[in-house]
């Protein structure tokens, strides 16, 4: 290209790029509006394209925060959801007391004619919580597996009895342990949500 028609292309360029320019300074401001919009809609797209993308963290870094997230998220999906029943703190109180059963109350295991006893014992809000926990534990899985399940009152604490007449279900009795039998059931997750919509008030 000779240099005269390299002065002519760079000219020509120059000029587009000024009227470029110059249109979107003055395009209409619902015409900003709107671009600005666009902007926002991809930008909100790609975020959650890369939160499904391998090497992105997706846990909550912590297990309360990511239950409570779980159920926002389903009264949020959900167009029937009321607002003005809604109690995720009631959910949030709840947490901590199964935080408080499960991670600082003391156990102690024996084994009885049909199954097993265990003393559920701890001090101060653990306690609070076995007392309000455990008993309505044992009202919920009362049945489970043909089980007869009952709690009685400790001066610090539950005492949780399971038997069954069925020697395997004594044998699985005996192998859950305190922890294992505190878990069985299918109450848990949708008594959260229930009790998040303000439906639900248990003391457990």
């Amino acid at each position: 290209m000779s240099l005269k028609l390299r002065k002519f292309a760079l000219a020509g360029a120059l000029l587009l790029g000024a009227s470029g320019y110059a249109l979107a300074q003055n395009a209409p401001h619902d015409m900003h509006g709107s671009m600005s919009g666009d902007m926002a809609a991809m930008h909100a797209q790609m975020m959650q394209q890369q939160a499904g993308m391998p090497g992105q963290p997706t846990l909550p870094g912590q297990d309360a925060f990511g239950a409570i997230r779980e159920i926002v998220r389903i009264l949020e999906a959900d167009p029937k959801t009321d607002w003005s029943k809604v109690n995720l703190e009631a959910l949030r109180q709840h947490l901590i007391g199964m935080n408080e059963v499960t991670l600082k109350a003391d156990e102690s295991a024996k084994d009885i004619d049909g199954g097993l006893a265990i003393a559920v014992t701890g001090k101060g809000r653990t306690v609070d919580a076995i007392r309000r926990m455990i008993p309505a534990h044992a009202q919920e899985i009362n049945g489970l597996h043909g089980w007869n399940v009952k709690a009685d009152t400790l001066p610090n604490g539950e005492t949780l009895t399971v038997t069954s007449s069925d020697p395997k279900e004594v044998q699985h009795i005996r192998g859950l342990g305190f922890i294992g039998i505190l878990v069985s059931g299918a109450h848990h997750q949708p008594h959260h949500l229930m009790m998040a919509k303000g439906e639900f008030h248990h003391g457990h």
